[in-house]
């Protein structure tokens, strides 16, 4: 696709991944910060391609289900670790609805864990 935009969020939270070498993590905590990326076509109306506005306001409603929480008690992760690579898919899976109501289809996610760590899901291309 010929537009590609790109998003940000971030949020504080805690975990601990529960299937790790030598059994759980310990608890302990990242700064996150989560870049989507949104593809669309075409312009839209006011010639841009996503609305940076309203992309923005749905990534941020998505982070703040986990903005200074413990992220294995969130309900997507029961049983399940959660990892950069976990949380980027989930954010992909959640924000992918508003990209389909507003034209544009997410191509990925990146989700760092502070400065230096970071986790890409990737959609690939759709034919």
């Amino acid at each position: 696709m010929p537009y590609r935009v790109t998003v940000s969020a971030h949020f504080e939270a805690a975990h601990n991944l529960i299937d790790y070498p030598g059994g759980p993590e310990p608890l302990h905590g990242h700064s996150y910060r989560v870049e989507a990326v949104l593809e669309s076509e075409d312009l839209k109306q006011h010639d841009v391609a996503v609305d940076f506005v309203a992309a923005n306001k749905a990534l941020d409603a998505i982070a703040k289900e986990f903005d200074y929480k413990y992220l294995n008690e969130h309900p997507a992760f029961a049983g399940r670790n959660t990892s950069a690579e976990n949380l980027a898919h989930y954010f992909a899976e959640r924000l992918e609805a508003w990209g389909q109501a507003a034209g544009a289809r997410v191509a990925e996610v990146t989700v760092w864990e502070g400065t230096k760590n970071r986790a890409m899901f990737s959609r690939g291309s759709r034919q």
